[in-house]
């Protein structure tokens, strides 16, 4: 498999077997599908990883559940509540510290939030946003007459660069120093 375009081309085949297991580990198409996606992905990105005479199916597998895993225990290590109040902040129960200590710092942060939504190009802005209130993937392609592998590919791509430009605000003690900078 020494040629990119057979790596691709068995990788993105292999896809329809990546399903049934995505379903099996999230309980729930949703993230199934975007867990297929992130594995194809991450496949894709490192081809040089990916040895010959090892079985592509195994490899994908693999990967598949190193992410699952990893981001199962990112969610249990964060235990994050999503406020769904009009002010839309992030409550993390695992300390006090972890709460911002005051409402300017809230502020500053919301202020950075919205600022780096607002920068997202329109392609990426939109089906995000929809995705973020709540549509599903599927509403979002009709909606915007676009086929729904591209929506799905905004809007991971709009969390990738939003994760990117936020960063800032990866650890909690980072967040009396973001505005500092």
């Amino acid at each position: 498999m020494s040629n990119p375009k057979n790596f691709t081309t068995s990788v993105i085949g292999l896809s329809s077997n990546l399903k049934p297991f995505a379903i099996n580990l999230t309980q729930d198409i949703e993230d199934a599908n975007d867990l297929v996606q992130e594995t194809i992905f991450r496949a894709l990105t490192n081809e040089d990883k990916f040895r010959e005479g090892t079985n592509l199916k195994a490899w994908l597998f693999t990967i598949m559940k190193n992410i699952f895993i990893n981001g199962y225990r990112r969610k249990v290590k964060r235990k994050t509540i999503i406020d769904t109040t009009d002010n839309l902040y992030y409550i993390n129960t695992t300390s006090s510290k972890s709460v911002v200590s005051n409402r300017s710092e809230a502020n500053f942060m919301m202020e950075d939030i919205m600022n780096a939504i607002v920068e997202l190009d329109d392609d990426y802005r939109v089906p995000f946003m929809m995705h973020y209130k709540g549509f599903k993937y599927q509403e979002i392609a009709e909606d915007l007459n676009l086929p729904l592998g591209t929506v799905k590919s905004r809007i991971f791509f709009a969390r990738k660069d939003l994760k990117e430009k936020l960063k800032v605000y990866e650890n909690d003690k980072n967040c009396g120093e973001a505005r500092k900078k």
